[in-house]
């Protein structure tokens, strides 16, 4: 069974750090890329970080705007994990958060294969 199980999330204030991880099992996960999304009620998900299959420091990365210099997307094929490094967290940040795997390029936005539950990133103010 394909699983994808993000945990790290939680309450952080504003200027504070997390670290998401994704575990995943049940298929060949250094065959695929990596992208964490985010997602707020209301509005459209955003990608927010993806990798591609290479989780050497040469992967190929790609960050949506407003997370350049805050954000860092890694993975480790070994473990079978997938990171999002979260640093200077704001309130904007707040959302659900997904990590998500799709054969071919890493890119921003859907189509992705297989996808997570997601965990929540509360920031306060």
């Amino acid at each position: 069974e394909v699983q994808l199980v993000e945990s790290g999330g939680g309450l952080v204030q504003a200027g504070g750090s997390l670290r998401l991880s994704c575990a995943a099992s049940g298929f060949s996960f250094e065959d695929y890329a990596v992208g964490w999304f985010r997602h707020v009620p209301g509005k459209e998900r955003e990608g927010v970080a993806c990798m591609d299959s290479s989780d050497s420091s040469g992967g190929t990365t790609y960050y949506v705007d407003g997370v350049k210099g805050r954000f860092t997307i890694s993975r480790d094929n070994a473990k079978k994990m997938a990171y999002l490094q979260m640093k200077s967290l704001k309130p904007e940040d707040t959302a659900l958060y997904y990590c998500a795997v799709r054969t071919g390029d890493a890119v921003l936005h859907p189509p992705y294969d297989y996808w997570g539950q997601g965990t929540q990133v509360t920031v306060s103010s």
